[in-house]
């Protein structure tokens, strides 16, 4: 029984979803924000989405980079000063 239940849940159309997704950009970065808070939970998961980025995604990878740098280049100070 559990079979046929797991054969349904894999035969459902995604499509809806994605081009709900390309549709609404508020949306996407819902989704976007779960998706990291689901995988930021399991580190061997973060690890395994950080090397996708990098791999996969080079140009996100750079602007991720890129805001690392600007954020160690700020150092510790407060917020009120231009830290985080």
């Amino acid at each position: 029984m559990k079979t046929e239940e797991l054969k349904k849940q894999k035969s459902i159309d995604l499509e809806p979803f994605y081009q709900a997704l390309e549709d609404d950009s508020e949306f996407l970065e819902e989704a976007f924000e779960i998706l990291l808070e689901m995988v930021s939970t399991d580190p061997k998961s973060a690890k395994n989405m950080a090397v996708l980025i990098k791999k996969d995604f080079h140009g996100l990878y750079k602007e991720i980079v890129a805001l690392s740098e600007k954020g160690e280049s700020k150092g510790n100070m407060p917020s009120c000063c231009g830290g985080h």
